[in-house]
């Protein structure tokens, strides 16, 4: 197939599309900046711009759907435009040039209304519960993409806290704030969290790209979350990065309520005052302390007997491959 993946400058976009080009597909890519990768054809632009999508679209027959606007805070009109609106302009254009397949990528936190979420399978994607204006937005282009109108077959993957060598997401901002002494634990860091290794999620989604053109339709319309399916707990996991990484672990801790709290007055002035981070994002939000402090974790039977799919890097073994890339990248002394 000639596949279209969308957002690779990311670093799970930038794996995905090797992943496709690996699997013998012709691979395009689609993003503001160069994606990096080897041996696909870089299409510039936005999901923003009409003629770009047009573009990028025309004579493909499949997408991988990554492009996205991530953050924990910033204008809900931004969220709004990149996520629904170019989501929706890429769609019609699919529809339009006769793509067949499109795996839209989403996120665990379309369904995340605040409380734990233990061993459960994907809940559908609720826009006016989830919190924040990323996670709203992406639950609102997700159910946009699973009941859009024509002959698109649509699935939806949402990779959970996706990690690994070169984050600048996850792992950099753990080890930047515990570095400069501003990662906390909330309560006891005992919720256990599932997180996923950056390999696994690009060959999951890879994996839902070939299944959606298998004849028994069985991913079509679905909705799948992706985990390593090692859950661990919340100190566990941040000491585990942490060390890899080569920085202290947290050993302070900050009361649950207390951290929600300071959220929700974070978010009430964060943009309206001159307010800086090192890393451009506010220290804390409703949403961050419920995910550091409460459990999710999910059943992955449906999603890996679905897909067909298994993860290929374990928890520990990705920390040793974080590991060396940190040793690596490290100055000599």
């Amino acid at each position: 197939m000639r596949v279209l993946v969308t957002g690779a400058s990311g670093l799970l976009g930038r794996t995905t599309a090797a992943r496709v080009r690996d699997a013998g597909h012709e691979v395009r890519t689609f993003q503001r900046r160069p994606s990096g990768v080897d041996g696909v054809e870089d299409r510039p632009g936005s999901v923003t711009d009409p003629d770009d999508v047009d573009r990028a679209v025309r004579g493909v027959d499949a997408v991988v759907h990554l492009a996205a606007k991530v953050s924990l805070a910033g204008d809900p009109a931004d969220f709004r435009r990149v996520n629904v609106d170019g989501t929706r302009t890429l769609l019609t254009a699919a529809a339009r040039y006769g793509v067949a397949d499109v795996v839209h990528v989403s996120s665990p936190s379309v369904a995340h209304t605040g409380t734990a979420i233990v061993g459960e399978d994907a809940r559908r994607a609720d826009p006016l519960r989830a919190r924040g204006a990323y996670a709203r937005t992406k639950a609102e282009a997700e159910l946009l993409a699973l009941t859009f109108e024509g002959d698109l077959r649509v699935v939806a993957v949402r990779p959970h806290l996706v990690w690994g060598p070169g984050d600048v997401q996850l792992v950099a901002r753990i080890a930047e704030r515990a570095r400069t002494g501003r990662l906390p634990l909330l309560g006891h860091g005992a919720a256990l969290i599932d997180t996923t290794y950056l390999d696994n999620a690009a060959s999951a989604l890879v994996a839902a790209l070939h299944r959606l053109g298998d004849a028994d339709g069985v991913v079509r319309g679905q909705a799948y979350v992706v985990t390593n399916g090692e859950p661990r707990t919340v100190a566990e996991m941040v000491a585990g990065i942490c060390t890899a990484a080569g920085v202290p672990a947290p050993t302070y801790r900050v009361p649950a309520a207390v951290a929600r709290g300071a959220g929700a007055v974070v978010e009430a002035v964060w943009g309206r005052l001159p307010l800086r981070s090192a890393d451009g994002e506010p220290p804390m939000t409703r949403f961050l302390a419920e995910q550091l402090s409460t459990a999710h974790w999910f059943d992955q039977r449906r999603t890996r007997a679905d897909l067909r799919w298994r993860p290929e890097v374990s928890i520990d073994e990705g920390l040793h491959r974080l590991a060396e890339r940190s040793r690596a990248a490290r100055p000599p002394r």
